[in-house]
């Protein structure tokens, strides 16, 4: 029997609270077991209810902000939390410091509106709420190890699964490479956490690094920033024409496409529009295409923590030109979606652990 993953929504915002309650009301698997204006009151509500599978936080609040509730449940009763949180620069920077105190996911708030926004909201947010559900860390044990997710099902306007043929053909194998050593990195729920430990251990000399990060837009410019403080190398979010140079981190822009582009010897990047490729954009897929296309045996690639397959087809497709791929071993893993894809469809050539990840980067 499916376990039914219970939700507990905390916002100020009576509008925010009936709208995210109201797109999970048709999902059988999940349910909102209470609601509270603010985080005393939830509080309250856990004392005579219990603890929900997942939490839904919002950062600015009154009485108690998002960020001091979120480092008293995760030090008291640590539980799933994804932050809904609006694109502004101050609420986007305060989603990538709950991200490091041990939430698993961010969502911008719903837009309230036309159907079509409600449509797309919905999607992400139960999509959020089965990834966080998955999640495994050592602070939490709830789930059932048996316990399956049952599909989603999209409304139709969303149904379309589209390949990364909408954004970039496949090119035939590269007939000649170049001397220059290209990493690319794929990943989703878990991906942030999963970044802060990798960046920071390299130098600044190491080779050019891309990355596409599954984020809602306005918030990739914070995660770069972030990274930016704490890491040898340059971190930024990436703009169209950006060319990649030794100790450069780039990060695919939320909202947008980053593909690998190679003019003579050297590499930039394009940024493009475009539909979602396995319902993301930025898609993982995209990327790792585009590194097929132009660097070919060159490149090295990673498919890191994360819900869904996105990034696994074109992990295949860079090994078919040459390329050296892996995936994230399981016992590391936020969820172990994307890299379990990876591993079972033959794309990664082994599952590593993230030190093992760090020592590929490390040597170039």
């Amino acid at each position: 029997m499916t376990k039914t993953i219970e939700v507990f929504i905390v916002d100020d915002s009576a509008i925010a609270r009936t709208t995210i309650a109201g797109l999970i009301e048709n999902e059988a698997d999940i349910v909102v077991i209470g609601t509270a204006a603010d985080p005393i009151l939830a509080q309250q509500k856990f004392a005579r209810i219990g603890m929900p599978d997942v939490i839904i936080l919002d950062i600015e609040m009154p009485r108690m902000d998002g960020l001091t509730f979120l480092r008293h449940i995760m030090r008291e009763s640590p539980t799933p939390v994804i932050i809904c949180s609006s694109v502004a620069q101050a609420g986007s920077r305060n989603a990538m410091e709950a991200l490091s105190l041990g939430a698993v996911e961010i969502i911008t708030k719903p837009e309230v509106g036309l159907r079509s926004f409600l449509e797309e909201s919905r999607y992400w947010l139960i999509h959020a709420i089965r990834a966080a559900y998955a999640s495994k860390t050592s602070l939490r044990a709830k789930r059932p190890a048996s316990a399956p997710m049952t599909p989603l099902e999209l409304p139709p306007s969303t149904t379309q699964k589209l390949t990364a043929d909408a954004v970039v053909a496949l090119k035939p194998a590269l007939g000649h490479t170049s001397t220059h050593t290209i990493f690319a990195i794929g990943s989703s729920t878990g991906g942030v956490q999963t970044l802060e430990r990798i960046l920071p251990q390299l130098g600044a000399k190491t080779p050019p690094i891309l990355i596409t990060q599954h984020m809602p837009p306005g918030f990739t410019r914070s995660l770069s920033e972030r990274l930016d403080r704490v890491c040898a190398m340059s971190v930024k979010e990436a703009a169209d024409g950006d060319k990649l140079l030794h100790g450069r981190v780039l990060i695919a822009p939320g909202d947008k496409h980053m593909t690998l582009k190679r003019s003579g010897n050297s590499y930039h990047v394009e940024i493009k529009d475009g539909p979602k490729v396995s319902r993301h954009k930025p898609s993982v897929d995209v990327l790792f295409r585009s590194c097929a296309n132009e660097a070919g045996a060159n490149a090295v690639g990673f498919l890191l923590t994360g819900m869904g397959d996105d990034g696994a087809r074109g992990l295949k497709e860079m090994r078919n030109q040459g390329a050296l791929t892996y995936a994230q071993e399981e016992a590391s893993c936020i969820v172990y979606g994307m890299p379990k894809a990876a591993i079972e469809s033959g794309a990664a050539i082994a599952a590593l652990s993230l030190d093992a990840i760090v020592e590929i980067l490390q040597k170039g």
